[in-house]
């Protein structure tokens, strides 16, 4: 069985993709699996190669070209994805499971799911309608209002709605919300255009950059003492809650430095200094976290791997 590890896209969380495939591959080699590696580029043509199973290929862009064009055939594609190079005699190359490490939007947000499920192939993760779901902020949020799980307080509003009515907007966040407040794009990850701010000429132009990023943009009630715990769950049917990892972070919240830069970023495992693992909890709080990071699973109707992430006030 060849796995297909998908990566890439057209979003700003392109490069953190290339890195999230580039571990996925290696993990899926060392345990002795044929992985293959399927890169979408920001122009949304496709890629296949050895040469893309490392990080450091991808800061050569000229080499890119040796890999040749590829094309994803419709016609044989039918419970696998066939790829084929383009020129005479080409590669063919068929994916019989799909492992998406997709970040953002085209690919983290049900879009590649869709396309997976529309060629009958089997991936891994989460189904269109969760993905969908989980990647809009504003969405997710209005689903925990409705199942009754707690979530900070929050307004939401459209690029034209802002332009519009931008005097109102600030008056229902001035009266509604905290004098701490995050700024957010609705549907990106990485912390890529999210800022802490505390006064209104901040406020505006925080909101101005989520916008350059976003069609929709959520202010968010900030949460005092706070402490970020992350828990994965696997499974379907009954899924199991991981141990917590507590993000420690400097600038107010858990940042895309903190994260991918800083020490060789906390994400990838590499800057240690910036997490805990099992987080600094008791074990009451622990297995509340767990409990409610399940129930979110299974409300979302996830499959296969999810994490949840929280923000405890301390």
């Amino acid at each position: 069985m060849k796995i297909g590890v998908f990566f890439g896209g057209k979003n700003p969380e392109h490069d953190i993709s290339i890195i999230t495939g580039n571990l996925i591959l290696n993990g899926l080699r060392k345990i002795g699996r044929d992985a293959c590696a399927v890169y979408l580029d920001k122009e949304g043509k496709w890629r296949l190669g050895d040469e893309l199973d490392s990080v450091a290929f991808f800061k050569k862009p000229e080499g890119m070209d040796r890999l040749g064009r590829w094309y994803l055939d419709l016609e044989k594609s039918r419970g696998m994805m066939v790829f084929k190079k383009k020129g005479w005699g080409g590669k063919t190359v068929a994916i019989d499971l799909a492992f998406p490490a997709f970040h953002g939007q085209n690919g983290e947000d049900g879009t590649m799911q869709g396309l997976f499920e529309i060629l009958g192939i089997p991936y891994v993760g989460c189904g269109v309608a969760s993905s969908a779901i989980a990647m809009d902020k504003v969405l997710t949020k209005l689903f925990y209002e409705q199942a009754g799980f707690p979530t900070a307080k929050f307004i939401y509003f459209g690029r034209r709605d802002w332009e519009r009515k931008k005097a109102d907007f600030m008056n229902k966040i001035r009266t509604g919300l905290s004098s701490s407040l995050f700024v957010k794009p609705a549907r990106l990850g990485s912390s890529i255009g999210i800022a802490k701010v505390g006064n209104e000429k901040d406020l505006s132009f925080a909101i101005d950059v989520a916008f350059k990023y976003d069609e929709k943009v959520i202010v968010e009630e900030g949460i005092e003492n706070v402490m970020d715990v992350t828990c994965a769950v696997i499974g379907t049917k009954a899924p199991i809650p991981s141990l917590l990892q507590e993000c420690i972070f400097s600038d107010g919240f858990f940042s895309y430095e903190d994260k991918y830069l800083t020490g060789g970023g906390a994400q990838l495992g590499r800057a240690t200094a910036n997490f805990e693992i099992p987080a600094r909890l008791d074990g009451t709080m622990t297995s509340a976290v767990q409990n409610l990071a399940t129930q979110v699973f299974a409300k979302f109707e996830c499959s296969g791997i999810a994490r949840v992430d929280f923000l405890c006030d301390m």
